[in-house]
């Protein structure tokens, strides 16, 4: 029976959680304030990337750079995964023991253009993160920003710091929203090859269009399809 890791094994940076830089380091200290308390730190954080960093499910990019905390900064939007990093790489760098998760999910609230280059509803290596505060883990899913959430009427993931955050079933019209389908576990670092090879098998055309500049504009399509 392997042995749990001391929590404090997960504060460390690397590439991907590069909360050495001095982007991050600039983000870490004017999200945090002057917030002591590791419960209040967090919250702050995962607020600042959930709005901070639009979300933007056509920046597909596999490529490693697009991964880091920092090159997510220097964007200003991404999906879910470098969402993830990020919050990751943050939480870290305040002091506050993080881990990157995922699951595959099935969502019902998407847009017909992201659909057919996804090929379906479910999406792979959906990102969350799980923060070490009070003696236990605690997810937190950073993803999707207020507007977005305005655009598509779901109500927004709030974050305590000591409850999981995980996304809605339903919307606020009680329509299905998210559906867990497969749960991949958390991280030490961020699975960068595993990841990239399913999202080839799985969703070529959305890394594609994204490798082509084929962007798109996911709130007004949100918009018009409603």
């Amino acid at each position: 029976m392997s042995k749990e890791k001391d929590p404090q094994d997960f504060l460390a940076p690397s590439y991907y959680f590069d909360h050495e830089h001095p982007r991050v380091r600039a983000f870490i200290e004017e999200s945090v304030g002057d917030a002591v308390d590791a419960v209040e730190r967090a919250v702050k954080l995962y607020y600042a990337v959930r709005d901070g960093i639009r979300y933007d499910p056509y920046r597909f990019y596999m490529r490693k750079e697009y991964f880091t905390a920092s090159r997510t900064l220097i964007e200003g939007a991404a999906y879910c995964v470098p969402k993830a990093n990020l919050l990751t790489a943050v939480a870290r760098g305040a002091g506050i023991p993080a881990r990157v998760g995922f699951a595959d999910v099935r969502n019902h609230l998407s847009t017909e253009r992201l659909r057919q280059l996804v090929g379906g509803d479910v999406y792979r290596w959906h990102g969350y993160v799980a923060m070490h505060l009070e003696g236990r883990w605690v997810k937190a899913t950073p993803a999707f920003n207020l507007q977005m959430c305005e655009r598509f009427d779901v109500h927004p993931l709030e974050f305590d710091g000591r409850n999981d955050s995980l996304m809605h079933p339903y919307n606020a019209r009680d329509e299905r929203h998210m559906e867990y389908v497969k749960e991949r576990g958390t991280f030490d670092d961020f699975p960068f090859e595993a990841l990239v090879a399913d999202m080839w098998e799985h969703h070529p055309g959305l890394v594609e269009a994204a490798e082509a500049d084929l962007k798109g504009d996911f709130e007004h399509e949100a918009m018009v399809d409603r």
